[in-house]
């Protein structure tokens, strides 16, 4: 068995360069002042040495209590609209030598409370946060202490912070007008959790559009507390059931939207039944017809917040930024399906 020699140290890249401690900490933490072919000289001893440098101990010694790393707690990271969230936050913020701590919190409020603790703990020097929580009130020290929390996808609520958000309440009254004016009054509306801010958002935007038009949504089609695809599924494939079924869809998320695919192709009805589904997927539009969407430019949002987290890790102590990005409805085909004669 090979023996275990340890990681490469600083002393060790010194003496194989032939240079001071010091200096090679100032070529490794990128501080000026040293010759290039010195430079060079400790580049390659760490590269032959597979040196890695301990940056929270280089903090400690220049007194800086920064760790350059984020964390990012969202929904649920391999859902594709947190999923392409954080790779925009991983884009925007890797060129300042900042890397994310990443977790799923599944609307779990203990889960989130905890997974902050932990991160706190841990030193972040920022927080990024789609809460679960009704209230975020247990974060009030932590900001007050100077963190910089940022949330995304749904406003603070009991803290003052900065939030990028969507409107929610406008998107899906978009995306429900879009059903009505094609001639559908039994439309269906499929949510997730009612106490969901978003969920509730949507709810209340589907329900605008028929108040628009002096009608009332059919209480039996409107679905809630819709946990995934499956039950998403399930639910549609018992709205089809019905002595008088929906004429269309609107499904309040992407997961939703997948799940009332399945139960329309199942039953063969996907290209009788209109569909709008509220955020895109990837191939929603290679299905058949192509899924008609409320699309949030996810780039935009992770980029949004990106510079708001960097600008207060830069001193900026303003008054906290409420932004709202405006959707888009993208029309594909499922979601201008005309109800049957």
């Amino acid at each position: 068995m090979a023996e275990t020699t340890g990681r490469a140290t600083m002393r060790d890249v010194a003496a194989l360069a032939g240079v001071s401690i010091k200096t090679v900490s100032r070529v490794v933490n990128g501080e000026p002042g040293v010759a290039v072919a010195v430079r060079e000289r400790v580049q390659d001893a760490v590269q032959r040495l597979d040196y890695r440098h301990h940056l929270a101990a280089s903090n400690l010694r220049r007194g800086s209590s920064r760790t350059g790393l984020v964390g990012a707690l969202l929904q649920d990271v391999s859902n594709s609209f947190s999923a392409a969230l954080l790779r925009s936050l991983e884009d925007a913020l890797r060129d300042r030598g900042t890397a994310i701590l990443s977790a799923s919190l599944d609307e779990e409020p203990e889960r989130e409370r905890s997974l902050v603790h932990d991160l706190v703990t841990r030193r972040v020097d920022a927080l990024v946060l789609m809460p679960s929580t009704d209230r975020q009130d247990y974060l009030s020290s932590d900001v007050r202490a100077g963190m910089p929390v940022v949330f995304v996808d749904r406003e603070p609520r009991g803290v003052a912070a900065d939030s990028v958000t969507i409107d929610n309440v406008g998107g899906a009254r978009m995306g429900t007008e879009h059903l009505l004016a094609q001639g559908h009054r039994r439309v269906a509306c499929l949510t997730d959790l009612a106490e969901i801010y978003t969920a509730a958002s949507r709810r209340k935007g589907f329900d605008e559009a028929y108040a628009a038009r002096g009608i009332r949504p059919h209480e039996r089609l409107v679905v809630t507390g819709l946990r995934g695809p499956g039950a998403a599924e399930a639910a549609v494939s018992h709205l089809l059931e019905l002595d008088q079924p929906p004429t269309a869809i609107f499904a309040g998320r992407n997961d939703l939207a997948q799940g009332a695919l399945r139960a329309l192709h199942r039953s063969d009805l996907e290209t009788s039944v209109a569909l709008v589904g509220f955020d895109d997927f990837p191939l929603a539009d290679l299905v058949n017809p192509p899924l008609t969407v409320i699309r949030q430019d996810v780039g935009r949002i992770g980029r949004l917040t990106a510079e708001l987290l960097l600008d207060r890790l830069d001193g900026d102590t303003s008054a906290p930024r409420r932004v709202v990005v405006e959707p888009t409805l993208v029309a594909r085909g499922s979601g201008e399906i005309a109800p049957a004669p």
